[in-house]
This record gives C-alpha cells, sequence and structure tokens, in this order.
C-alpha cells in the first residue's frame, strides 16, 4: 500500500471515529434518558452537550502548542481523546442514567473529548492531505462520517430495542477501537513548525488569517457558502408533514434515510469530480447546484403533495449539498497554516455554522409572514451572494488550491 492510500484510509477511519460519538452526547443520548424514565426538564438541560462543537475554536490552540511524547502533535491527541471517549462511554454503560450526576459528568467528558478529538482530526487531515488530494479525503472523511451517525443513531436504538440498551452502546462504542487502530498505523505529518509558546498558538492563527489578501471577504464567504443551503433545511421536516401533508413514515424514509444515502454519494462524487477539475470551479458549479436545489422545494410547495417530485427534492437537494460540503471543506484545509491547522481549522468550521445559527432561528417567522414558496425562494436568493463572492475571491481560492 503506498502512503497515499494508507492515507486517505486513515482519513476515512478517522472521520468515522470523529462522527461515532456525536449521537451518544446527542439523539440516542435523549432515546437511551427518555427510555429510563429521566425527565424531560433534565434531558432538555443536557442537550448543552453539544455545545463543545460549537465552541471547540476556544480550546484548540492547546492541540498547536502542545505534543505528546512518542507520538507527537496530531496522533498522539487523537490517541488520547479516543481513549478517553471510549473510555467514559463504558463507564456510562456502568453507571446508568439512573445515577443521574455521575452520569451527566461523564457525559460531559465524552462530549468535550470528542469535539477536542475532531479538532485534532481535522488538523491532521489538513497537514497530511497533499492539495490534489484535498476533495477526495474530504468525501472520503464525509462519507465515514455520516455512517457513523447512523450506526451511533439509528442502528443503535434499533439494538437498543432488541438487547437494551447497555449492550447497544458498549457494541456502538467498541467501534471506536477501530479508529484507535487507525491513529497507531498512521504517519505523523512531519516538517510542520509548531508555535514557540502558548500565547504565540492563541494569537498568531488569527493574526496570520486577517494579513491574507481579502481576509475579511474571504471569512465573509465562508460565512456565506452553505447559508442559502441551511436555512431550507432548517424546517424541511416541519414543510414535509405539516404543509406538504406526508405521512411520518414517508417523511422518515425519503428525508431522512435517502437524504443521508443521497448525501453521501454526492459527497463521493464531489471528491471525485475535484481530482478533475479546479476547487475554483468546484466551488461555483457545486454551489450553484446547491443553490438551485431549492426552486425545487419552492415548486413543491405551489403543487402539492406529489410523491416522485418529492423524492426527487430530497434526493437532488441532498445530493449537491454533498457535493458542496467536499468542495468547501477542501477549501478549508488550503485555507489553513498547517503550523496552526488546528485553531485555524476549528475557528473557520465554527465560523461556516455562526450563519446558520443566527439565521434559523427566524425561519418559521418568515415562513408565517410570506408563505412556504416565498421562503424557499428567499433561501434561493440567500445563497446568491456566496456565489458572487468566488469570483471576488477567484485569485485567493487560485492560491489556496495549490498550498
Amino acid at each position: 500500500m503506498n502512503k497515499r492510500t494508507k492515507d486517505i484510509l486513515v482519513i476515512t477511519v478517522l472521520g468515522f471515529s470523529s462522527g461515532l460519538p456525536f449521537p451518544l452526547v446527542s439523539g440516542t443520548l435523549q432515546a437511551w434518558l427518555t427510555s429510563e424514565g429521566i425527565d424531560i426538564k433534565t434531558i432538555g438541560i443536557l442537550t448543552a452537550l453539544t455545545f463543545p462543537y460549537s465552541f471547540k475554536f476556544l480550546w484548540s490552540a492547546l492541540f498547536d502548542r502542545y505534543s505528546i511524547p512518542k507520538f507527537g502533535r496530531r496522533k498522539g491527541w487523537i490517541l488520547i481523546c479516543q481513549i478517553v471517549i471510549l473510555a467514559g462511554i463504558l463507564l456510562m454503560v456502568a453507571v446508568t442514567p439512573q445515577h443521574l450526576l455521575l452520569f451527566s459528568i461523564l457525559a460531559t467528558f465524552v462530549a468535550l473529548f470528542s469535539a477536542s478529538q475532531d479538532i485534532s482530526i481535522d488538523a491532521y487531515r489538513t497537514e497530511i492531505l497533499k492539495p490534489k488530494d484535498r476533495g477526495l479525503g474530504a468525501s472520503f472523511a464525509v462519507t465515514a462520517y455520516r455512517i457513523a451517525l447512523i450506526v451511533a443513531g439509528g442502528l443503535c436504538l434499533l439494538l437498543a430495542d432488541y438487547l437494551g440498551w447497555q449492550i447497544a452502546v458498549i457494541i456502538v462504542g467498541s467501534l471506536l477501537s477501530f479508529g484507535i487502530i487507525a491513529t497507531l498505523l498512521s504517519d505523523e505529518p512531519y516538517g510542520i513548525r509548531k508555535p514557540a509558546t502558548l500565547k504565540e498558538s492563541f494569537i498568531e492563527p488569527f493574526k496570520d488569517l486577517l494579513n491574507r489578501d481579502k481576509s475579511i471577504t474571504l471569512l465573509l464567504f465562508i460565512i456565506l457558502y452553505k447559508l442559502g443551503d441551511a436555512y431550507a433545511s432548517s424546517l424541511s421536516t416541519a414543510f414535509f408533514i405539516r404543509e406538504v401533508g406526508f405521512s411520518l413514515a414517508e417523511v422518515g424514509t425519503v428525508n431522512k434515510i435517502g437524504g443521508l444515502i443521497s448525501a453521501i454519494l454526492g459527497a463521493l462524487l464531489g471528491g471525485f469530480l475535484l481530482t478533475k477539475m479546479s476547487l475554483f470551479k468546484a466551488l461555483f458549479l457545486f454551489g450553484f447546484f446547491q443553490a438551485i436545489s431549492n426552486l425545487m422545494f419552492m415548486a413543491l410547495a405551489i403543487i402539492g403533495k406529489n410523491f416522485p417530485f418529492f423524492v426527487s427534492t430530497v434526493v437532488i437537494e441532498n445530493f449537491t449539498g454533498g457535493m458542496g460540503t467536499t468542495a468547501f471543506l477542501a477549501l478549508l484545509m488550503g485555507i489553513c497554516n498547517r503550523s496552526f491547522a488546528a485553531t485555524q481549522y476549528a475557528l473557520l468550521s465554527s465560523l461556516a455554522s455562526l450563519g446558520r445559527v443566527i439565521i434559523s432561528p427566524s425561519s418559521g417567522f418568515v415562513v408565517e409572514s410570506i408563505g412556504w414558496a416565498a421562503f424557499y425562494f428567499l433561501t434561493f436568493l440567500i445563497a446568491i451572494p456566496g456565489l458572487v463572492f468566488i469570483f471576488i475571491l477567484k485569485k485567493v481560492i487560485l492560491d489556496v488550491s495549490e498550498r
């Protein structure tokens, strides 16, 4: 096996390892707590366990500054996080939700180290992949991540129904061992200068980004590129059920399962196409298809209940979204200075979700005011500035794709 194949294989397994813990501290955890009779107020409070994923940039500099003896700066931290996550999950199983305080503390540790694992894996992927392999690597990582969400989400619930929660969570948690093996077999990125001091590791990543050509425009583009796509999907389930009139079973099968499969196929195709075209061209084409797919929601709102069109809308929206995500992640990897990859990638990915976090709560009010068809046309319009920014940033994107 040559080094390129090995690196992409490791990136894929680490993508799975990255996605596995998230449902265990979010949706799957809620199901577990509910089945154990925990009150809804406590379950609501524990949704705060997802906060570390949004604010991981606050401590990401630690992973740029410090290395783990004998393992290195990336491998060492990934390995520590994986071991702590696995131990935390097994202890949660042993404690059970009936000992709620200790169980919640353990879940908090799992969430914190899961977000920290993401920091280190994102940095590792940024440093180990060559520019020509970023699109392909991103597509495999995204695919593996989404598969992990299915395993730790839907599959875990099915196992729990037949085998009980403790056995189900042990089975799912044990799959982290594949990530540990991949980490041990991986190559530590070499020849990369790390910050000399902790202060430098906190300050320099921000200075480095802001000193780039058209830095503010680039940061705005990162916020805007996936904004229209995210806004359109923010109320999609409610739209399909309440407005169009599809059943829970139809929405669950088509929107959740079919949509996830479509997103995976879109990510894989996007990664393949990125080996054949420039990042600049891919960002525009994939972003254009992403924006056009929002108009299918508008058309469905006008047409009304039509199952074939419903399936087409879900498949195309998720497929184009998967393609756009692959190109976008390749861009983020290219932007990062490899000396500060952990901090900069965590910052940029948090920035990318900022627009969604800010704008999504307004969606219900907008729908009430202008209706579903106009709302989805608005999401199409919101996607256009991101496409315009691609041409403004053409030189920057072309330079980034060669770094």
